[in-house]
């Protein structure tokens, strides 16, 4: 093998390694109320929509959505990453992912347990891989005393209905518009 090859290699073994290590740190830091941990996670430049730009400006935006709840616990569940083609000599320059995750939520004398996946975007910043974007998306959120069907999948009330999994184009394409929530499985007894 070429050293050229073996060093490109190497190099996006470690940027696959390094961003791994982005969603446990995310973790950590929101379930310590690290919130300087936190905003270090993001790019100098994060963009937040109708919300500005900069880290300052997140400050300001997650300090008091964290204040929400007491305890929280995140448990990353798994993570897909997919490196950029932009690469400079130290490898990669960007990346995209999806993280799932399962919350838990201490709000007031309820446990809010939730089902989550992250869609990141990732970008290498003086040699360390930080979170460009961070889209949150629900299945649901409901207190553990309840299934989140009776919750009618929000129990938690916050910033609307879940996005998942009506946000991805191939649900919509594998059921009908008029088969919006199956009771039961349609096809039992079909092979998977």
């Amino acid at each position: 093998m070429e050293p050229s090859t073996l060093t490109r290699r190497l190099a996006r073994t470690e940027a696959q390694l390094e961003i791994g290590q982005l969603p446990i740190r995310y973790a950590l830091a929101v379930d310590q109320r690290d919130i300087d941990a936190w905003l270090a996670l993001f790019v100098p430049d994060v963009q937040l929509g109708r919300h500005g730009s900069g880290r300052e400006n997140l400050h300001a935006l997650i300090e008091p959505q964290l204040r929400w709840f007491y305890r929280s616990v995140h448990l990353i569940c798994g993570h897909r990453v997919e490196l950029g083609p932009d690469v400079d000599d130290d490898g990669p320059l960007t990346a995209t992912g999806q993280v799932y995750c399962r919350a838990e939520h201490e709000v007031d004398d309820r446990w809010v347990v939730m089902a989550i996946r992250y869609d990141d975007r990732y970008r290498r910043v003086d040699g360390e891989w930080l979170f460009e974007r961070r889209i949150e998306n629900h299945w649901y959120a409901a207190d553990l005393l309840e299934r989140p069907q009776q919750a009618e999948f929000d129990s938690w009330r916050v910033g609307g209905p879940p996005a998942l999994p009506a946000r991805d184009p191939s649900w919509a394409a594998f059921w009908p518009a008029d088969i919006a929530a199956p009771t039961s499985h349609p096809a039992s007894g079909a092979a998977s």
